[in-house]
């Protein structure tokens, strides 16, 4: 028994030696491609060049690679495509049997290929040379056949892959993976792409909850608790117990929030003349309020912050439009 424990914290030590090397490996290769971008003009340049040039582009981004450098490649479209640059993946060889048809003369390649001698990518390099297709290649090897026929190589720093025996893509995959990112971005940046944008094309899930507008989950019109200056205490606790929100806002003679009562109030006012007391000597005069177009995931932080469970929604001009409680944003999967 004491053996067996020994050689399972021998392969736990070892572990944890590996995946630590690992991940050393991988800070040390993505820190090697942010000097060589801080410090190769020839790299930042190209990298301006490539941003330019897809943002001008007509057409669609293609993009391709076999391999880790395939699976990376179809990341990166998936990102082009969900901040606004319409893109997408061909695998090479399908290329090769037919989906060359899908490129024109006015879409763009980026084509993968850490040695820049993927022999599947050839008939796609030969395919936009013919039709004037601008290629853009991420590679290491700025001698390789397909950087030297590329619109414009962005040719990355050699790093030690974390693999022991130097063989399987890691370090290499991450370093093509966080080019890829980095021009999403860029391109995203230099579209003025919004984060409405983004919710345009991401409408589903927890993200597209968290980018839903508070004024699309709110509570409005008759199911407003809302009561004028000069009201009752007694009709305030009828029209709070009736709307359910557990609060009733207190509007003046144009219509514009004056203040809130809530349950806490109440207590703070407890007495036996507290139903025929004026709204106005009990509400709060500076209520928490948000703006219509704040996004949900906003809202939500703003109640955690301000540790309440309901927000009144104002227009421009101060008048309540809408409520919103927590229990919304928590059906919604905003939380």
């Amino acid at each position: 028994m004491a053996l067996r424990q020994m050689d399972e914290s021998t392969e736990a030590d070892n572990a944890l030696a590996s995946i630590g090397r690992s991940l050393a490996t991988s800070v040390e290769g993505v820190t090697a491609l942010n000097t060589a971008f801080a410090t190769d003009p020839v790299l930042s340049r190209s990298l301006v060049d490539a941003v330019a040039l897809i943002g001008q582009g007509r057409g669609r981004v293609v993009v391709s690679g076999v391999g880790k450098s395939g699976h990376i490649g179809r990341k990166i479209a998936a990102t082009l495509a969900s901040t606004g640059t319409s893109a997408y993946f061909v695998h090479p060889t399908e290329a090769s049997h037919g989906d060359l048809g899908m490129i024109t003369s006015d879409d763009l390649l980026i084509l993968l290929s850490w040695s820049g001698e993927t022999v599947e990518l050839g008939n796609m390099l030969a395919y936009a040379q013919r039709f004037k297709v601008p290629v853009i290649s991420i590679t290491s090897n700025a001698e390789s056949l397909i950087a030297r026929n590329s619109t414009i190589a962005l040719v990355l720093p050699r790093v030690a892959e974390s693999c022991p025996h130097g063989l399987a893509p890691t370090t290499s995959a991450l370093l093509q993976l966080a080019i890829g990112d980095a021009l999403a971005i860029a391109l995203l940046e230099r579209r003025g792409f919004s984060a409405m944008d983004f919710k345009t094309f991401h409408p589903g899930g927890k993200l597209g909850a968290q980018l839903t507008l508070a004024e699309e989950l709110a509570h409005s019109g008759a199911a407003l608790p809302l009561l004028p200056l000069g009201s009752r205490m007694g009709e305030a606790v009828i029209e709070m117990s009736a709307k359910g929100f557990g609060v009733v806002g207190i509007v003046d003679g144009e219509g514009k929030l004056a203040g809130i009562i809530t349950d806490g109030d109440l207590r703070r006012h407890m007495s036996g003349s507290l139903l025929e007391t004026a709204v106005e000597d009990v509400m709060s005069r500076k209520p928490r309020v948000i703006a219509p177009k704040l996004l949900a995931s906003a809202a939500m932080q703003a109640m955690q912050a301000q540790k309440v469970t309901v927000l009144f929604i104002i227009d421009e001009a101060g008048v309540p439009t809408g409520i919103l409680h927590i229990h919304d944003l928590l059906r919604a999967g905003v939380a």
